[in-house]
């Protein structure tokens, strides 16, 4: 079952701009150099940014908060939309973000800004954007839809509106199959998996903008509607992409990040650890345990 805490603690962050969460090592990222490295780490704070309501991105950003705090670094996590993240990547106000989806969902931005921004490679590449409706519903394609719009109540529950998500769902899917007759709420991804628990608990028929890898799969009775136009585009890699000076003043965790690959059971199992058995907000703690039942994979990440 999904935690309502969790919906709670993630709409409040989605209604400030941005919420700063500091992971404040014992040294400082040059003392860092003395027992984690290179001898060239930068003498500030590693900024990684966290796109809101994406949950495989925070549990990444919290998980390496947590191995560069052991490692001496200082490390703060910025929550903030998707657009202002690549834009602030691109003027050095942010060092990382660990959820970039290419070669489709996140394509714009990186067009944008790509002079800028540097990719360090894919760390898991088993990504892909779903329309999900409720396991017992009278459809199984996207086809179904618009002729049974009705049955869920002429709407297609969406996430954040900056999203390459929302994007394609309203530029490609809507027109491609027909569904103009539907309203696609544009919303938040906290409120979405609100209204998806509250039609499980109500036993109601429901249409919703998701993605894999997503821990909402093991907690809730849903399932992907077939694109037989494949209008959701394949399967993507998660990138992690850094600002052009991050290499140079960080190089150890830039080679590090550039290593980094997680499975996607590694991943959901973090997902499910932190967002669905875990009735709380502060995932330090969480992770923590996590990383200690895993510890022999999370000591290969800085090796």
């Amino acid at each position: 079952m999904m935690k309502k805490k969790h919906l709670a603690a993630g709409a409040a962050l989605l209604g400030a701009s941005t919420l700063v969460l500091a992971g404040c090592a014992g040294e400082s990222g040059a003392d860092a150099a003395d027992g984690g490295g290179s001898g060239e780490a930068a003498d500030r704070a590693i900024e990684l940014a966290v796109f809101n309501g994406w949950d495989e991105g925070i549990a990444a950003s919290y998980l390496w908060e947590a191995i560069l705090t052991e490692k001496g670094y200082d490390v703060e996590l910025t929550y903030a939309d998707v657009a202002p993240v690549y834009a602030g990547l691109a003027q050095g106000d942010f060092d990382l973000v660990l959820d970039t989806w290419l070669p489709t969902t996140h394509a714009d931005y990186m067009e944008q800004y790509g002079d800028d921004l540097v990719d360090l490679g894919v760390w898991n590449d088993e990504a892909s954007l779903t329309i999900a409706v409720n396991e017992d519903a009278p459809i199984d394609s996207l086809e179904e839809l618009a002729a049974n719009a009705e049955e869920f109540g002429n709407e297609i529950v969406g996430i954040e509106p900056g999203s390459g998500l929302m994007r394609i769902t309203g530029d490609e899917v809507v027109p491609g199959y027909g569904l103009e007759d539907m309203t696609l709420i544009e919303s938040s991804t906290p409120a979405m998996l609100a209204e998806l628990q509250s039609a499980t608990d109500a036993g109601e028929n429901i249409v919703v903008t998701l993605w894999r890898p997503h821990w909402a799969y093991s907690a809730f009775p849903i399932k992907d509607l077939e694109d037989p136009q494949g209008l959701l585009g394949e399967a993507e890699g998660i990138h992690s992409v850094s600002s052009t000076p991050f290499g140079e003043d960080f190089p150890e965790v830039s080679d590090w990040i550039s290593d980094f690959e997680m499975p996607s059971d590694l991943l959901y199992s973090l997902e499910d650890a932190m967002f669905n058995e875990y009735d709380g907000d502060d995932y330090g703690p969480i992770v923590e345990q996590w990383i200690a039942d895993n510890q022999e994979w999370v000591d290969g990440l800085t090796s």
